[in-house]
């Protein structure tokens, strides 16, 4: 069996020894290693399969409705957004920033925010592209929202300026150029992009130095159905609470979770409310959470707010049966509080068929049991990658648990 595998890796060291990068190389080959019967490829170590992974394009089309789930380690697991054990320095100002910067891509980008969290070391994100609102928007719209996320002027404090017309002119005046600045304004690619490098060299400045930020390139993992999308929003919600940073939803910071539960307070304060100029929804740019599909407009829904792409949900609950489905899951998660299964289960897990038990560790092992896309084990065999029609993968646990066998 190891006398199959030499020859391909043979080829790799050749290929990247030369003028080709090893990416290349690894395209070159994937055809080789995908030919591999299965028995052969549990030999391979784990540090080919996961270069092994499917590019992208193969999971994701940007020009099609996609939510995806999409996260990025720093470099050596490092604690550069937060507290760091070895050089005793302190970077949690650096979570202000993606907060920042999440507010101002939401704001122009044609991508929902659906959910996020900032750790120390890494953060995740849940988007939703919108190319079907993005069709919605003049060419100048176009042109202005691209200028605002890539601006040639800024002012003093380093944020853009109003594009001027010979600006805008630029972009709407080249057809072949605004129809590719379009096309990236829904593409959940630039969006990382833009903003894996903006946090790098911002960092990096601070830090007086060069290199890489993060470890790799971002993942991504497309989330094609109600039980995926809630158990990884659930899942981004939770990593506080989970990496043991917080004890409470309530106490988590630098997450949507967070950010949801102080708008609903800020709406449900009675005494001296503030003029309504100067209320802030700390939640403006996040997607509102809730969808009902039979009441709710159909079509794009694109926000005149300015603040995100469009007012459409994602999913088919409320806010406060949300929190208490996360809070439910906490609770039967962590091992102090942890007692026999209540009675009284959130009605979405009801809904969605799952046991209980089986519910808790979807949500705490969402990451390391999926890899490309999630969902029902079913829909995922019947699917095939956009370009080389290959089969995604299910491990064999979420076969287990999201099974739809009485």
């Amino acid at each position: 069996m190891q006398l199959r595998i030499v020859p391909v890796l043979q080829e790799y060291r050749r290929l990247a020894s030369t003028k080709f990068d090893s990416l290349v190389a690894i395209s070159l080959i994937s055809s080789q290693l995908n030919a591999l019967p299965l028995s052969l490829m549990c030999s391979i170590p784990l540090t080919w399969i996961s270069v092994m992974r499917k590019a992208r394009c193969e999971v994701i089309d940007s020009s099609e409705i996609n939510v995806v789930h999409v996260y990025n380690r720093t470099v050596r697991r490092c604690f550069l957004f937060g507290q760091d054990p070895l050089t005793d320095k302190n970077f949690d100002h650096r979570k202000v920033w993606i907060e920042e910067w999440l507010e101002h891509f939401a704001a122009h980008f044609g991508i929902d925010l659906l959910t996020f969290a900032v750790l120390n070391n890494h953060f995740h994100l849940i988007l939703r592209n919108r190319p079907d609102v993005v069709r919605t928007w003049s060419d100048t719209e176009v042109a202005r929202r691209w200028l605002m996320i890539c601006p040639h002027r800024t002012d003093k404090q380093g944020k853009p300026m109003a594009p001027s017309e010979a600006e805008l002119n630029l972009i709407r005046n080249c057809p072949l150029k605004l129809a590719q600045t379009r096309e990236r304004l829904a593409d959940v690619s630039w969006w990382m992009r833009l903003l894996c490098q903006r946090i790098a060299m911002r960092s990096n400045r601070e830090d007086q130095a060069t290199g890489r930020f993060f470890e790799e390139r971002y993942k991504a993992i497309r989330l094609i159905d109600e039980a995926s999308i809630i158990a990884c929003s659930a899942y981004v919600d939770l990593n506080p609470i989970r990496a043991e940073i917080c004890q409470t939803i309530e106490s988590s910071e630098h997450t949507s979770a967070r950010r949801r539960i102080d708008s609903m307070r800020q709406q449900h304060q009675a005494e001296r409310p503030e003029p309504k100029s100067f209320q802030r929804d700390p939640a403006a740019f996040l997607s509102p959470l809730s969808i009902d599909e039979k009441s709710d407009p159909t079509g794009p829904c694109a926000s005149d707010q300015g603040k995100r792409c469009s007012e459409k949900g994602f999913l088919a609950m409320s806010l406060l049966d949300y929190i208490e489905l996360l809070d439910w899951t906490a609770r039967q998660s962590h091992r102090s509080k942890r007692g026999k299964t209540p009675t009284d289960l959130p009605p979405v897990i009801k809904r969605l068929g799952i046991a209980p038990d089986d519910w808790c560790e979807l949500v705490s092992s969402f990451g390391r049991l999926f890899h490309h896309v999630a969902g029902n084990p079913d829909t995922i065999d019947s699917m095939r990658s956009h370009r080389k029609h290959q089969r995604f993968r299910v491990h064999r646990r979420v076969r287990e648990l999201m099974s739809t066998e009485d």
